[in-house]
């Protein structure tokens, strides 16, 4: 989906003057809201914004003093993942 947004010539050009490309910073400030509101994921933010991978969505997230998301059921999942993983590596040694 495309969408529009029209600003006064005035207020654009102010806007432009604080740095980077106002086309981005809108967007970026529209996947933060979404995200910190619950109606947006990681990983939804990871494909509005164009990233590869989650550690760029949580670099992003941390240089807007964003806090992840990351409730009891995430830590469960990771604690299933890890114990999964050592259950599968072979014994070093």
């Amino acid at each position: 989906m495309e969408i529009t947004i029209h600003i006064p010539d005035d207020l654009a050009r102010s806007l432009g003057q604080a740095g980077g490309d106002l086309t981005r910073r809108t967007l970026e400030a529209l996947a933060i809201d979404g995200y910190r509101s619950g109606k947006l994921t990681e990983e939804q933010v990871r494909r509005i914004l164009g990233y590869g991978t989650r550690m760029q969505v949580h670099r992003f997230l941390k240089e807007h003093d964003v806090y992840l998301n990351y409730g009891l059921e995430d830590l469960e999942q990771d604690m299933q993942t890890l114990g999964h993983l050592h259950e599968t590596e072979p014994a070093r040694g």
